[in-house]
C-alpha cells in the first residue's frame, strides 16, 4: 500500500485526527490520482461530488510530497478555512515543520502611508465612515499582519477601506516611506519562503499575468499548483489576460491630485483645476449609461455619436491633467506616482479606443458610480496550456461542478488542458432518500406578467411546510424584487433579501432566525454552506442560461459560429449546467441533510437538452407535484420538532 493510500486507511493519518473516521473509496481514488499528478508533473481534472472529502484528498498527498505547494481557492472563506483549520490539522498529524502562508490581494492589507494621508483629510468623511476610521486607527496600533479581516467592528463593505488600503495604481512601491514596514510586502516575503501558500484565483492570475507590479516571483517557484473551486478559472483567467479601463481609476487619480494640491503643491493652481475638470468629465461619461448596472458591447456603444464625443472629451481632459502633473515631476513621490498613473490610464484609453482588434471582446459594465471598459481574449487556451507546459509542475483542478453530461471537454477545452487526466468522483450522499426534485407544472413563460405571482404561489406552501429554512435563488434582480414584494404581503416569515445587507450578515441572520427565508441571486448559488434543518428547501426560479445580451457570450458565440460550431451546445448549455449544479449543491451538505429542490422551469422536461441538465444533477426522486413536496417538508419539520423535544 502506498504512503498516500495508507494515510486514508482505517489506521492511517485521517483516522488519528478525525473522530469516527471510516475510509471512503472515492476519497482514496482522488488522493491516489493527485499523488500521481504531483509525481509525474502532470495535469489532473477532478469533479468530486459534495461530501467526497476532496480537501483532504488533495492536501494529504501534497504535504506528503514535501514540495512547494500553491493552493488557490475561489473564495476568502475557503482560503481562511484551509489556512486556519484544515492544513494545521494535517500538519499536526504528520508532525511536519512545513511552513504555511496565507496571501490575499492587496486590498486586504492596511496601507500605513494612505492611513497617515487620510488622517489629514477627516473632514471629507461622513459620520459613519468617521466612526469606522477611528476603529481602523485604533486597530492599526496593535495589528501585526495588517490583514483587514481582523477588523470585527467594521463592516466588510465599509466605504472606509479604499481610504486605508492601496491599489496597484496608487502604491508608491519602493518610493514609499513605509516600504520596510509594508504589511503587503511582508506577507509576500512569507509566501515566497513558505512550503504551502494559500491564495485565491484572482491573486494567482494577477501574479501569472504580472498585473501587480513587483509581484511575479511566487508562482514560478511552485512544484504543485492546486485549484479548488476550479469551475471559476476560465472566466477569471480571461479577465487577467485582457485589459480594463475604469472611471474609478480616473476618479481615484483626480482625488489624489487634488489632495496633493491642497497639502503639498498649493502653488500649482492648475493642478486642482485640471483634476476637477477631469473628475467632472469622468462622472458625465458614467451618466450617459443607464442608471442600473448593466453590461454591453463597447464596439457598438463607441460608434454612437454622443458616446464617441464623451469618450473623446475624456481623452482631452486626461491629456491636460497629464501635462499639468508633468510640470510638478520630482516635487515629491506622491505626485511622481500620479504621473505614472496618468501615463498608464492614457495607454489603456488608446487600447479601448482601437476596437478593431480580432480575437477580442470589447465590452463594458457599469456599477452605480463607475464604468469599466474591458478588452478580453475570446480564448486563453493557448496561453494557459503553454504556461503549464513550461512550469515543470503538477497541476490539479478540482470542484464539485466541472463535468457536463459526464464529460470534461467544456472545461478542458477552455484552458487547453487536452493532455490532462480526468476523474469523476460521485458524492457519497444518498440523494434518492435524502431529497426530492420538483419541476412544477403550468408555469407562465419567463417574460409573462404573471410569472412573479406564479413563483410566489409555488413558494408559499413550501415555506409554510418547511417553516422557513428556505433559499429562493434567482437569475435576475428584477424577478427577485418582484417576488420579494409579493411574499412580504402574504407570509409572516422574516424575508432576507440580497442587497439589503452584506452577504456575510444576511447568511448569519438566516442561520440565527429559525423561520427565515433568503432571497438571492448569483453570489448565493455557490460557496454557501448551510447544514441540517436550517435549510430544507431550495427553489430556483429558472434555468441559469446567461443573458443573450451578455457581450462576452455574444463574442464567443460569434467566434464558435465562424469555426462552424454550435454556440448553444458548446457554450450556453455547458455554462448553464455548471451554474445549475452549483445552485442545486446548496441543498444537501451532509449525510443527515434532507430537503426539497424545486426548479421552476418546464424546459427540464419539455426540451431535449433538459436531459443534459438532469443527467448532470445528483440522482434525486423526481416529481411534478408541489403537494408531495410540501408533505415531505412537513414530515421533516415534525420529525425535527420531535427530536428537539426528546
Amino acid at each position: 500500500m502506498s504512503l498516500v493510500a495508507h494515510a486514508f486507511s482505517q489506521s492511517g493519518l485521517l483516522a488519528k485526527i478525525l473522530k469516527g473516521y471510516s475510509p471512503r473509496q472515492a476519497q482514496i481514488d482522488m488522493a491516489v490520482e493527485v499523488d500521481l499528478a504531483i509525481e509525474n508533473k502532470a495535469s489532473l481534472i477532478v469533479e468530486a461530488g459534495t461530501g467526497t472529502g476532496k480537501t483532504f484528498a488533495y492536501l494529504i498527498p501534497s504535504l506528503l510530497s514535501e514540495k512547494k505547494i500553491i493552493v488557490s481557492t475561489g473564495t476568502k472563506n475557503l482560503q481562511e478555512q484551509l489556512f486556519h483549520k484544515d492544513i494545521p490539522l494535517i500538519r499536526k498529524a504528520m508532525a511536519t515543520n512545513a511552513q504555511i502562508a496565507l496571501l490575499k490581494g492587496r486590498a486586504n492589507y492596511l496601507c500605513i502611508y494612505r492611513l497617515e494621508l487620510y488622517v489629514k483629510e477627516r473632514g471629507q468623511l461622513d459620520a459613519a465612515m468617521l466612526a469606522d476610521f477611528v476603529n481602523v486607527r485604533k486597530w492599526a496600533n496593535s495589528t501585526t499582519s495588517g490583514d483587514i479581516g481582523e477588523l470585527v467592528n467594521v463592516a466588510e463593505d465599509s466605504g472606509i477601506f479604499p481610504y486605508v488600503t492601496s491599489t496597484v495604481d496608487n502604491c508608491l512601491a519602493k518610493d514609499c516611506p513605509h516600504f520596510d514596514d509594508c504589511y503587503l510586502i511582508n506577507a509576500r516575503k512569507k509566501a515566497i519562503d513558505a512550503d504551502v501558500v494559500v491564495v485565491n484565483h484572482h491573486l494567482f492570475f494577477a501574479d501569472m499575468a504580472l498585473k501587480d507590479t513587483g509581484f511575479g516571483e511566487l508562482i514560478p517557484k511552485a512544484d504543485v499548483v492546486i485549484f479548488d473551486e476550479a469551475h471559476q478559472i476560465p472566466d477569471i483567467a480571461s479577465e487577467y489576460f485582457g485589459e480594463a479601463f475604469s472611471t474609478r481609476q480616473i476618479l481615484d487619480l483626480c482625488s489624489d491630485v487634488i489632495q496633493q494640491f491642497h497639502t503639498e503643491l498649493t502653488d500649482v493652481k492648475q493642478l486642482g483645476k485640471a483634476a476637477e475638470k477631469c473628475q467632472k468629465t469622468a462622472q458625465e461619461f458614467r451618466l450617459l449609461f443607464n442608471h442600473d448596472p448593466e453590461r454591453g458591447n463597447w464596439r457598438e456603444k463607441i460608434n454612437l455619436p454622443r458616446f464617441n464625443q464623451a469618450f473623446k472629451n475624456l481623452k482631452t481632459d486626461l491629456d491636460f491633467l497629464y501635462q499639468v502633473i508633468k510640470l510638478c515631476l520630482s516635487r515629491n513621490e506622491a505626485i511622481d506616482n500620479c504621473f505614472e498613473r496618468a501615463v498608464n490610464i492614457l495607454s489603456k484609453y488608446e487600447i479601448m479606443a482601437n476596437v478593431e482588434q480580432n480575437g477580442m471582446s470589447f465590452w463594458y459594465e457599469t456599477t452605480r458610480r463607475h464604468v469599466v471598459l474591458h478588452l478580453t481574449p475570446l480564448s486563453v487556451a493557448e496561453k494557459f496550456s503553454d504556461y503549464i507546459k513550461d512550469s515543470n509542475a503538477g497541476w490539479v483542478f478540482t470542484s464539485a461542478t466541472l463535468a457536463v453530461n459526464g464529460g470534461f471537454e467544456h472545461f478542458s477545452d477552455q484552458l487547453g488542458l487536452t493532455q490532462a487526466t480526468t476523474l469523476l468522483v460521485d458524492s457519497p450522499f444518498d440523494y434518492i432518500n435524502q431529497s426530492q426534485l420538483i419541476v412544477p407544472r403550468y408555469l407562465p413563460a419567463a417574460n409573462h406578467p404573471q410569472r412573479a405571482q406564479a413563483l410566489a404561489n409555488i413558494a408559499m406552501p413550501l415555506i409554510e411546510a418547511s417553516q422557513g429554512a428556505c433559499f429562493f435563488l434567482f437569475t435576475s434582480y428584477r424577478m427577485l424584487n418582484q417576488v420579494a414584494e409579493i411574499l412580504s404581503e402574504h407570509i409572516q416569515n422574516p424575508l432576507l433579501v440580497q442587497g439589503q445587507m452584506s452577504k456575510r450578515k444576511i447568511l448569519d441572520e438566516f442561520i440565527a432566525r429559525d423561520s427565515a427565508v433568503l432571497l438571492a441571486t448569483a453570489s448565493f448559488w455557490e460557496g454557501v454552506d448551510v447544514r441540517g434543518d436550517k435549510l430544507t428547501c431550495v427553489i430556483i426560479d429558472k434555468l441559469p442560461f446567461a443573458s443573450p445580451d451578455d457581450p462576452m457570450l455574444q463574442a464567443r458565440s460569434e467566434d464558435v459560429r465562424r469555426q462552424g460550431g454550435d454556440p448553444f451546445s458548446e457554450i450556453q448549455l455547458p455554462q448553464a449546467v455548471i451554474a445549475l449544479k452549483q445552485g442545486v449543491g446548496r441543498l444537501i451538505r451532509d449525510v443527515t441533510d434532507q430537503g426539497v429542490m424545486v426548479i421552476c422551469d418546464d424546459r427540464l422536461v419539455t426540451r431535449p437538452y433538459g436531459q443534459v441538465f438532469l443527467k448532470s444533477l445528483p440522482d434525486m426522486r423526481r416529481s411534478r407535484n408541489i403537494e408531495k413536496a410540501s408533505h415531505f417538508l412537513a414530515t421533516l419539520t415534525s420529525n425535527n420538532l420531535t427530536i428537539e423535544k426528546e
